[in-house]
Protein backbone atom coordinates (compact mmCIF):
# COMPACT_ATOMS: atom_id res chain seq x y z
CA UNK A 1 0.00 0.00 0.00
CA UNK A 2 1.48 3.44 -0.99
CA UNK A 3 2.55 5.36 1.93
CA UNK A 4 0.26 8.79 2.38
CA UNK A 5 1.56 11.70 2.36
CA UNK A 6 -1.38 14.09 3.61
CA UNK A 7 -2.10 11.55 6.29
CA UNK A 8 1.93 11.42 7.47
CA UNK A 9 1.18 15.69 7.20
CA UNK A 10 -1.28 15.64 9.33
CA UNK A 11 0.47 13.20 12.13
CA UNK A 12 3.20 15.43 12.20
CA UNK A 13 1.21 18.65 12.33
CA UNK A 14 -0.23 17.10 15.59
CA UNK A 15 3.44 16.96 17.15
CA UNK A 16 3.81 19.87 19.23
CA UNK A 17 7.35 20.23 17.96
CA UNK A 18 7.95 24.01 18.24
CA UNK A 19 11.57 24.87 18.22
CA UNK A 20 13.55 23.02 19.74
CA UNK A 21 11.00 20.94 21.02
CA UNK A 22 10.49 17.28 19.28
CA UNK A 23 7.44 16.89 19.97
CA UNK A 24 7.26 13.32 18.93
CA UNK A 25 7.56 14.09 15.39
CA UNK A 26 10.94 12.51 15.05
CA UNK A 27 9.88 9.36 16.72
CA UNK A 28 7.04 9.15 13.93
CA UNK A 29 9.34 9.55 11.28
CA UNK A 30 11.92 6.79 12.66
CA UNK A 31 9.33 4.47 13.73
CA UNK A 32 7.97 4.64 9.75
CA UNK A 33 11.61 4.85 7.71
CA UNK A 34 12.74 2.07 9.98
CA UNK A 35 9.59 -0.48 9.23
CA UNK A 36 10.69 0.58 5.64
CA UNK A 37 14.21 -0.67 5.84
CA UNK A 38 16.01 2.60 6.78
CA UNK A 39 19.11 2.60 9.06
CA UNK A 40 18.17 5.34 11.73
CA UNK A 41 20.28 7.21 14.04
CA UNK A 42 19.52 9.85 16.35
CA UNK A 43 22.02 12.53 16.03
CA UNK A 44 20.97 14.44 19.06
CA UNK A 45 23.63 17.20 20.05
CA UNK A 46 22.76 20.48 22.33
CA UNK A 47 19.47 19.72 23.40
CA UNK A 48 18.56 19.70 19.99
CA UNK A 49 16.85 16.63 18.11
CA UNK A 50 18.02 15.03 14.95
CA UNK A 51 17.39 12.34 12.66
CA UNK A 52 19.29 10.56 9.72
CA UNK A 53 17.96 7.61 7.98
CA UNK A 54 19.32 5.48 5.46
CA UNK A 55 18.73 3.02 3.19
CA UNK A 56 21.23 1.30 0.78
CA UNK A 57 24.67 0.39 2.17
CA UNK A 58 27.31 3.66 2.97
CA UNK A 59 29.39 4.22 0.26
CA UNK A 60 27.36 3.60 -2.32
CA UNK A 61 28.32 4.91 -5.60
CA UNK A 62 25.30 6.86 -5.67
CA UNK A 63 23.14 8.09 -2.86
CA UNK A 64 20.32 10.87 -3.33
CA UNK A 65 19.96 12.92 0.07
CA UNK A 66 16.51 14.48 1.47
CA UNK A 67 17.23 17.59 4.20
CA UNK A 68 14.07 19.05 5.76
CA UNK A 69 13.13 20.34 9.32
CA UNK A 70 10.13 19.30 11.67
CA UNK A 71 10.91 21.93 13.91
CA UNK A 72 8.45 25.19 13.52
CA UNK A 73 7.75 28.93 15.23
CA UNK A 74 5.33 29.75 17.67
CA UNK A 75 1.74 30.15 17.10
CA UNK A 76 1.48 33.40 18.13
CA UNK A 77 -1.46 34.42 19.61
CA UNK A 78 -3.86 31.21 19.52
CA UNK A 79 -7.12 32.88 20.03
CA UNK A 80 -6.35 34.80 15.87
CA UNK A 81 -6.44 31.14 14.76
CA UNK A 82 -9.57 30.05 13.59
CA UNK A 83 -8.45 26.19 14.57
CA UNK A 84 -6.06 25.00 16.87
CA UNK A 85 -2.94 24.78 15.61
CA UNK A 86 -1.66 21.44 16.65
CA UNK A 87 -5.30 19.66 15.57
CA UNK A 88 -4.29 19.07 12.03
CA UNK A 89 -8.06 19.93 11.16
CA UNK A 90 -9.01 19.09 7.16
CA UNK A 91 -11.89 22.00 5.97
CA UNK A 92 -12.59 21.48 2.06
CA UNK A 93 -9.85 20.00 1.19
CA UNK A 94 -7.11 21.84 3.01
CA UNK A 95 -5.23 21.39 6.14
CA UNK A 96 -4.80 23.68 8.78
CA UNK A 97 -1.73 23.65 11.59
CA UNK A 98 1.49 25.17 12.53
CA UNK A 99 4.19 23.69 9.94
CA UNK A 100 1.12 22.62 7.73
CA UNK A 101 3.23 24.55 4.94
CA UNK A 102 6.95 25.02 6.40
CA UNK A 103 7.42 22.59 6.56
CA UNK A 104 5.98 19.30 7.50
CA UNK A 105 4.41 18.67 4.45
CA UNK A 106 7.61 18.89 2.59
CA UNK A 107 8.92 16.08 5.24
CA UNK A 108 6.06 13.93 4.35
CA UNK A 109 6.32 14.09 1.30
CA UNK A 110 9.87 12.92 0.30
CA UNK A 111 9.70 10.37 3.67
CA UNK A 112 6.67 8.77 1.81
CA UNK A 113 8.31 9.05 -1.55
CA UNK A 114 11.40 7.50 -0.37
CA UNK A 115 9.25 4.71 1.83
CA UNK A 116 7.99 3.79 -1.81
CA UNK A 117 10.50 4.13 -3.73
CA UNK A 118 12.56 1.80 -1.63
CA UNK A 119 9.91 -1.08 -1.33
CA UNK A 120 8.94 -0.91 -5.08
CA UNK A 121 12.09 -0.21 -7.41
CA UNK A 122 15.27 -0.54 -4.98
CA UNK A 123 18.15 1.05 -6.61
CA UNK A 124 20.17 -1.85 -6.58
CA UNK A 125 23.75 -0.01 -6.11
CA UNK A 126 22.66 3.20 -4.34
CA UNK A 127 21.29 5.03 -1.26
CA UNK A 128 18.93 7.47 0.18
CA UNK A 129 19.57 9.39 3.17
CA UNK A 130 17.05 11.78 5.01
CA UNK A 131 18.40 14.34 6.97
CA UNK A 132 15.80 15.68 9.32
CA UNK A 133 15.86 17.88 12.15
CA UNK A 134 14.25 20.00 14.79
CA UNK A 135 16.65 23.22 14.57
CA UNK A 136 15.87 24.68 11.55
CA UNK A 137 13.81 27.95 12.43
CA UNK A 138 15.70 28.09 15.75
CA UNK A 139 19.49 29.02 16.08
CA UNK A 140 20.50 26.37 13.62
CA UNK A 141 23.64 25.62 15.98
CA UNK A 142 23.11 21.66 16.80
CA UNK A 143 20.60 20.85 13.48
CA UNK A 144 21.77 20.30 9.66
CA UNK A 145 25.07 21.43 11.35
CA UNK A 146 25.11 18.87 13.39
CA UNK A 147 24.19 15.81 10.90
CA UNK A 148 26.62 16.94 8.32
CA UNK A 149 29.10 16.58 10.97
CA UNK A 150 27.93 13.12 12.21
CA UNK A 151 28.08 12.21 8.26
CA UNK A 152 31.39 13.86 8.11
CA UNK A 153 33.01 11.73 10.81
CA UNK A 154 31.31 8.43 10.32
CA UNK A 155 32.08 8.26 6.64
CA UNK A 156 28.32 9.10 5.24
CA UNK A 157 27.75 10.95 1.92
CA UNK A 158 25.22 12.41 0.05
CA UNK A 159 26.15 12.72 -3.47
CA UNK A 160 23.35 15.56 -4.01
CA UNK A 161 20.94 16.81 -1.84
CA UNK A 162 17.17 18.67 -2.24
CA UNK A 163 16.15 20.63 0.56
CA UNK A 164 11.91 20.13 1.26
CA UNK A 165 11.38 24.05 1.74
CA UNK A 166 8.34 25.80 0.29
CA UNK A 167 9.70 27.26 -2.42
CA UNK A 168 7.36 28.08 -5.07
CA UNK A 169 5.21 31.80 -4.99
CA UNK A 170 2.07 31.72 -6.73
CA UNK A 171 1.99 27.82 -7.89
CA UNK A 172 2.97 24.62 -7.17
CA UNK A 173 5.94 24.02 -9.71
CA UNK A 174 7.54 27.97 -10.26
CA UNK A 175 10.88 27.71 -8.64
CA UNK A 176 13.41 26.05 -7.86
CA UNK A 177 16.30 27.73 -5.30
CA UNK A 178 19.78 27.23 -6.66
CA UNK A 179 21.06 29.08 -4.11
CA UNK A 180 20.55 31.76 -1.31
CA UNK A 181 21.77 35.21 -0.66
CA UNK A 182 23.70 35.79 2.70
CA UNK A 183 22.12 37.34 5.63
CA UNK A 184 24.20 39.70 8.11
CA UNK A 185 23.07 41.40 11.52
CA UNK A 186 25.29 44.22 12.49
CA UNK A 187 24.25 46.19 16.19
CA UNK A 188 25.85 49.60 16.56
CA UNK A 189 26.02 51.33 19.77
CA UNK A 190 27.34 55.02 19.78
CA UNK A 191 28.27 56.55 22.78
CA UNK A 192 28.70 59.90 23.89
CA UNK A 193 28.42 62.04 27.14
CA UNK A 194 24.78 62.24 29.02
CA UNK A 195 23.50 65.84 29.61
CA UNK A 196 21.04 68.66 29.75
CA UNK A 197 19.18 69.18 26.62
CA UNK A 198 19.49 72.98 27.43
CA UNK A 199 22.91 72.98 27.94
CA UNK A 200 24.24 70.91 24.60
CA UNK A 201 27.59 72.01 24.82
CA UNK A 202 28.27 69.74 28.24
CA UNK A 203 27.31 67.20 26.62
CA UNK A 204 28.33 64.74 23.58
CA UNK A 205 25.22 63.71 22.10
CA UNK A 206 25.37 60.55 20.21
CA UNK A 207 21.85 60.99 17.82
CA UNK A 208 23.11 62.64 15.51
CA UNK A 209 26.32 60.37 15.08
CA UNK A 210 23.97 57.47 14.45
CA UNK A 211 21.47 59.19 12.51
CA UNK A 212 24.40 60.07 9.96
CA UNK A 213 25.89 56.61 9.97
CA UNK A 214 22.56 55.10 9.41
CA UNK A 215 22.16 57.42 6.42
CA UNK A 216 25.06 56.51 5.32
CA UNK A 217 24.71 52.33 5.42
CA UNK A 218 21.47 52.89 3.98
CA UNK A 219 22.22 55.50 0.98
CA UNK A 220 24.81 53.03 -0.33
CA UNK A 221 24.56 51.10 -3.08
CA UNK A 222 25.86 47.93 -2.33
CA UNK A 223 26.26 46.35 -5.97
CA UNK A 224 24.06 46.11 -9.12
CA UNK A 225 23.20 42.19 -8.88
CA UNK A 226 24.73 39.40 -10.20
CA UNK A 227 24.38 36.93 -12.72
CA UNK A 228 22.36 34.75 -10.49
CA UNK A 229 21.24 37.39 -7.87
CA UNK A 230 18.95 40.51 -7.24
CA UNK A 231 21.03 43.60 -5.89
CA UNK A 232 22.06 43.19 -2.11
CA UNK A 233 20.14 45.17 0.26
CA UNK A 234 20.92 46.65 3.96
CA UNK A 235 17.64 47.80 5.71
CA UNK A 236 17.98 49.81 9.33
CA UNK A 237 15.51 47.16 11.00
CA UNK A 238 15.92 49.36 14.83
CA UNK A 239 17.04 52.52 16.14
CA UNK A 240 16.73 53.11 20.17
CA UNK A 241 17.75 54.79 22.94
CA UNK A 242 15.46 54.41 25.63
CA UNK A 243 15.04 57.74 26.42
CA UNK A 244 11.70 58.51 27.83
CA UNK A 245 12.55 62.23 29.04
CA UNK A 246 12.22 65.29 26.74
CA UNK A 247 15.22 67.49 28.50
CA UNK A 248 17.75 65.07 28.77
CA UNK A 249 20.60 64.44 26.28
CA UNK A 250 21.00 60.80 26.22
CA UNK A 251 24.62 58.84 26.82
CA UNK A 252 24.25 55.88 24.23
CA UNK A 253 22.01 54.91 20.97
CA UNK A 254 22.01 51.46 19.43
CA UNK A 255 20.87 50.33 16.22
CA UNK A 256 20.48 47.27 14.07
CA UNK A 257 21.06 46.76 10.17
CA UNK A 258 20.30 43.51 8.19
CA UNK A 259 21.99 43.15 4.86
CA UNK A 260 20.65 40.53 2.51
CA UNK A 261 23.88 39.87 0.23
CA UNK A 262 24.68 38.59 -3.20
CA UNK A 263 28.08 36.22 -3.91
CA UNK A 264 29.61 39.67 -4.61
CA UNK A 265 30.25 39.82 -1.49
CA UNK A 266 31.25 37.40 1.69
CA UNK A 267 30.49 38.19 5.62
CA UNK A 268 33.95 39.35 6.05
CA UNK A 269 34.21 41.63 3.08
CA UNK A 270 30.48 43.31 4.45
CA UNK A 271 32.15 43.83 7.78
CA UNK A 272 35.45 45.31 6.92
CA UNK A 273 32.95 47.78 4.81
CA UNK A 274 30.72 48.52 8.03
CA UNK A 275 33.53 48.75 10.27
CA UNK A 276 35.29 51.78 8.08
CA UNK A 277 32.06 53.64 7.85
CA UNK A 278 31.60 53.49 11.80
CA UNK A 279 35.00 54.29 12.22
CA UNK A 280 34.80 57.33 9.95
CA UNK A 281 31.18 58.47 11.14
CA UNK A 282 32.91 58.15 15.09
CA UNK A 283 35.86 60.40 13.94
CA UNK A 284 33.77 63.45 12.86
CA UNK A 285 31.37 63.51 15.64
CA UNK A 286 33.95 62.24 18.46
CA UNK A 287 31.90 59.23 19.96
CA UNK A 288 32.59 56.13 20.20
CA UNK A 289 31.15 53.54 18.36
CA UNK A 290 30.78 49.82 19.42
CA UNK A 291 30.07 47.14 16.36
CA UNK A 292 29.31 43.23 17.24
CA UNK A 293 28.12 41.61 14.05
CA UNK A 294 26.81 38.32 13.33
CA UNK A 295 26.72 36.20 9.96
CA UNK A 296 24.22 34.00 9.53
CA UNK A 297 24.75 32.18 6.46
CA UNK A 298 27.20 32.72 3.03
CA UNK A 299 25.61 33.85 -0.32
CA UNK A 300 25.87 30.33 -2.05
CA UNK A 301 25.15 29.15 -5.61
CA UNK A 302 24.89 25.83 -7.31
CA UNK A 303 25.46 26.36 -10.95
CA UNK A 304 22.43 25.28 -13.17
CA UNK A 305 23.93 21.89 -14.11
CA UNK A 306 22.83 18.29 -14.09
CA UNK A 307 21.06 18.10 -11.25
CA UNK A 308 18.97 21.02 -11.33
CA UNK A 309 18.05 19.84 -14.67
CA UNK A 310 16.65 16.74 -13.30
CA UNK A 311 14.65 18.41 -10.86
CA UNK A 312 13.22 20.82 -12.98
CA UNK A 313 11.97 18.40 -15.45
CA UNK A 314 10.34 16.55 -13.07
CA UNK A 315 8.48 19.49 -11.39
CA UNK A 316 7.36 19.93 -15.02
CA UNK A 317 6.67 16.63 -15.78
CA UNK A 318 4.21 16.42 -12.86
CA UNK A 319 2.95 19.66 -13.15
CA UNK A 320 2.93 21.29 -16.17
CA UNK A 321 4.80 23.99 -15.04
CA UNK A 322 8.55 25.53 -16.16
CA UNK A 323 10.27 26.29 -13.08
CA UNK A 324 12.44 29.07 -12.64
CA UNK A 325 15.98 28.79 -11.22
CA UNK A 326 15.90 31.39 -8.24
CA UNK A 327 18.16 32.43 -5.48
CA UNK A 328 15.43 34.80 -3.94
CA UNK A 329 14.33 34.30 -0.02
CA UNK A 330 16.12 34.23 3.16
CA UNK A 331 18.11 31.42 4.64
CA UNK A 332 17.93 27.79 4.42
CA UNK A 333 19.71 24.62 5.86
CA UNK A 334 20.90 24.41 2.25
CA UNK A 335 23.56 27.33 3.81
CA UNK A 336 25.10 24.09 5.47
CA UNK A 337 24.32 21.39 2.73
CA UNK A 338 26.20 23.19 0.34
CA UNK A 339 29.67 22.73 1.75
CA UNK A 340 28.45 18.81 1.62
CA UNK A 341 27.29 18.17 -2.01
CA UNK A 342 25.56 19.81 -4.75
CA UNK A 343 21.90 20.87 -3.31
CA UNK A 344 18.72 22.18 -4.61
CA UNK A 345 15.46 23.11 -2.61
CA UNK A 346 12.14 22.82 -4.35
CA UNK A 347 8.69 22.73 -2.21
CA UNK A 348 5.26 23.73 -1.75
CA UNK A 349 4.03 27.02 -2.02
CA UNK A 350 5.11 29.20 1.10
CA UNK A 351 2.09 31.87 1.00
CA UNK A 352 1.08 31.01 4.62
CA UNK A 353 4.06 29.69 6.56
CA UNK A 354 4.70 31.32 9.77
CA UNK A 355 1.09 32.54 9.42
CA UNK A 356 -2.13 32.77 11.90
CA UNK A 357 -3.63 30.14 10.29
CA UNK A 358 -1.24 28.29 8.32
CA UNK A 359 -2.57 25.79 5.87
CA UNK A 360 -2.14 23.64 2.53
CA UNK A 361 -3.90 22.33 0.19
CA UNK A 362 -3.75 18.27 0.76
CA UNK A 363 -3.48 17.93 -3.46
CA UNK A 364 -0.21 19.53 -3.05
CA UNK A 365 0.71 17.56 -0.79
CA UNK A 366 0.10 14.03 -2.96
CA UNK A 367 1.65 16.35 -6.08
CA UNK A 368 5.12 17.20 -4.53
CA UNK A 369 5.33 13.49 -3.45
CA UNK A 370 4.81 12.62 -7.04
CA UNK A 371 7.83 15.26 -7.77
CA UNK A 372 9.87 13.63 -5.35
CA UNK A 373 9.44 10.49 -6.00
CA UNK A 374 9.74 11.00 -10.16
CA UNK A 375 13.03 13.04 -9.11
CA UNK A 376 13.95 9.75 -7.04
CA UNK A 377 13.36 7.32 -10.74
CA UNK A 378 15.21 9.65 -12.73
CA UNK A 379 18.78 10.28 -10.18
CA UNK A 380 18.83 5.85 -10.20
CA UNK A 381 17.47 5.79 -13.77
Amino acid sequence: MATDPARLTADLVRCPSVTPEEGGALALLESLLSGAGFRCVRVDRGGVANLLARWGEKGAVRSFGFNGHTDVVPVGDEDAWSVPPFAAEERDGVLYGRGATDMKSGVAAFAAAAVDFVQETPPGDGAILLAITGDEEGPAVDGTAALLDWMAAEGEAMSVCLVGEPTSRERLGDTVKIGRRGSLNAVFTVTGVQGHAAYPHRAKNPLPAMARLMDRLASAELDNGTEHFDPSTLAVVTIDTGNPATNVIPAACRATVNVRFNDRHTGESLSAWLRSEAAAVAETFGVGIDLRISVSGEAFLTPPGPFSDLVARAVEAETGVTPELSTSGGTSDARFVKDHCPVVEFGLVGKSMHQVDEHVPLPHIHSLKAIYARILRDFFA
